[in-house]
């Protein structure tokens, strides 16, 4: 019995399964990234949104009038709970990369340090109440910059 027809009719069938194994298993990384890719985007949006959402949401607070410290200081802080933000901070932590996760935290620090100002009756348009925006500025300037870069984007350049 000739057996050079059988090995050869083997050998291309295993060429050929390896080939589509392969193929098949760099198509599903492929898939796995993108799919990661768009994960990190949502989250790293809903967050971005969510720190304007609170950083809005306080100082439209801070513009009002209360009739205590307290009351001031309770609307304010309700205010920042209010955003989601907690919940977006938590979705960051857990996908974000560790340079994105370290700037978001900068940044929700500036927020919160802006809501303790706020809270304690800093006036909206005082020396203090700019320095505390040109802390926030620069700490979501870094935060976008971080995300924009993690996400395969490059520098806006106007920021």
């Amino acid at each position: 019995m000739d057996w050079m027809p059988l090995l050869s009719t083997l050998t291309g069938a295993v060429i050929g399964i390896a080939a589509t194994l392969v193929a098949d298993r760099s198509r599903w990384r492929r898939e796995e990234g993108q799919h990661a890719l768009e994960v990190r985007r949502g989250v790293y949006t809903e967050y971005a949104v969510a720190l304007k959402d609170a950083g809005e949401e306080i100082r439209a607070v801070a513009l009002g009038d209360h009739m205590s410290e307290s009351a001031r200081d309770a609307a304010v802080r309700e205010a920042f709970r209010g955003t989601g933000l907690h919940t977006a901070s938590e979705q960051l932590w857990l996908v974000g990369s560790p340079a994105v996760v370290a700037a978001g935290n900068e940044a929700f620090h500036s927020l919160r340090r802006m809501r303790d100002a706020y809270a304690r009756g800093v006036e909206i348009g005082s020396a203090e109440d700019r320095a505390f925006i040109q802390q926030r500025r620069t700490a979501m300037a870094e935060m976008r910059s971080r995300m924009r870069e993690d996400l395969g984007f490059g520098p806006l350049g106007i920021e």
